[in-house]
């Protein structure tokens, strides 16, 4: 008999990336000159993002900064780079991993278990992921062996007969709580969120490496 994956009850999601992430993509329609948050030069659209592990941060990156971090060694054990690499996937058993509803993200914590985000109208909910199930997914989808702690991300989007798995930069993740966020209305979401959510992952296919 097969034992049912468990689940922790979600929680409001307290990722300072993630509130950082939401909070700015309120401001930038007030300031579209946004700036590199380690030398204050201006950045480009589509810009590089650095984490910050000490304190749990997506940072904007210009060009010049993001190739200080292109090595690992580079941001000893403060920055890492978020890599632009984005992988279409199959065969990940989604519904093993334990997701309540359509549409979550997976990210490996520096301790080596995995956390679960869902978006939702108040940001993400989040919940661990038990180490068998994970493991499980591992060995049926070997890209996800190659998942990097904190700045990769398993997507995964089965709302609407939808059929999406993907490997991600996290920041690409937290793009798409804040556009649920932004154009959810109403208990079902309204008219808004789901051609949004649609837009999100069309875009992904059209750019699947990141360049």
């Amino acid at each position: 008999m097969t034992t049912a994956p468990r689940i922790a009850r979600p929680r409001p999601a307290s990722s300072a990336a993630l509130g950082r992430v939401l909070g700015r993509a309120a401001t930038l329609r007030r300031d579209p000159a946004e700036k590199c948050d380690l030398c204050a030069n201006p950045v480009a659209d589509g810009h590089a993002h650095v984490l910050d592990e000490r304190r749990d941060e997506l940072l904007c990156a210009c060009r010049a900064c993001a190739l200080l971090f292109e090595r690992d060694a580079a941001g000893r054990g403060h920055y890492r780079l978020v890599p632009r690499r984005r992988v279409r996937l199959d065969g990940v058993p989604s519904a093993d991993l334990g997701v309540p509803v359509g549409l979550a993200f997976f990210v490996r914590e520096p301790d080596g278990g995995v956390a679960a985000r869902c978006p939702s109208p108040a940001g993400a909910t989040r919940w661990e992921v038990d180490p068998p199930v994970w493991a499980a997914a591992e060995a049926r989808c070997e890209a996800l062996r190659t998942m990097l702690p904190g700045v990769e991300a398993l997507l995964v989007n089965t709302a609407r007969g939808a059929d999406e798995q993907w490997l991600v930069p996290v920041d690409d993740c937290h793009r798409l709580v804040a556009a649920v966020r932004r154009s959810w209305k109403g208990l079902s979401g309204g008219l808004e969120v789901w051609p949004e959510i649609e837009r999100f992952f069309a875009e992904l296919a059209t750019n699947p490496e990141g360049k």
